[in-house]
């Protein structure tokens, strides 16, 4: 199977090749994004992961306390089921699932998506681990990667996508995750991150991995 930045790479080289004027904007502003540092206010290695309860796409509440009892998490933000990206993201941590959870590692994917949004039933029953709720970005910003999505880009998903993602996220469309990836130890502290705020660009699952082993 290819590596996750390999397949994000087609995806990207596929859009260029598709719509090379708004790719270029894309580009410019997440070169913008980075230049005045958002996601910088993302939780740092060694601080305290914030407790939550979110609920799963059934409407169960989930909590970070209760996964810890088991043993480290992985704690992935994404943007949503409509974004391609997050879903090559998605497939590809369930592709490496029974890895992670050989170390005794839980997985959780939250988005702003609301429960009966986030996914269909055929996709939910297809990953076997948690997807969560997180409305209006509450627990994203919590861990410092809440971010105010740009014009450009909101008129984009509204206008050329026709989604409406205040009724999607049943909230709030303009604040998404940036999508990072945290491994939580059974202490609760970050041991490991991956913060980027250009949404095209993930944690690639063998670095996850990696990390989880030095755990054991």
């Amino acid at each position: 199977m290819q590596s996750l930045q390999l397949q994000t790479d087609a995806k990207i080289a596929e859009g260029r090749q598709k719509n090379p004027v708004f790719m270029q904007k894309v580009d410019e502003i997440i070169a913008q994004s980075k230049s005045f540092q958002q996601g910088s206010d993302a939780l740092k290695l060694g601080q305290t992961a914030p407790h939550f309860s979110l609920p799963n796409a059934n409407g169960q509440a989930i909590s970070l306390a209760n996964l810890l009892q088991k043993g480290p998490v992985v704690v992935t933000f994404y943007r949503g089921s409509w974004c391609p990206y997050c879903n090559l993201q998605l497939r590809a941590l369930q592709a490496r699932l029974s890895d992670i959870n050989a170390l005794d590692a839980q997985l959780v994917a939250i988005s702003p998506q609301i429960p009966d949004g986030t996914m269909t039933q055929d996709e939910i029953s297809n990953m076997d681990f948690e997807v969560l709720s997180d409305q209006d970005a509450k627990v994203a910003a919590q861990f410092g990667v809440a971010w105010q999505v740009p014009a450009f880009l909101s008129e984009h998903m509204r206008v050329d996508r026709k989604l409406d993602l205040d009724a999607i996220n049943n909230g709030n469309g303009t604040i998404l995750p940036i999508p990072a990836t945290f491994v939580v130890d059974r202490a609760g502290k970050v041991v490991w991150r991956f913060v980027d705020v250009d949404y095209r660009t993930r944690a690639e699952p063998n670095d996850i991995i990696e990390a989880l082993r030095t755990q054991v």
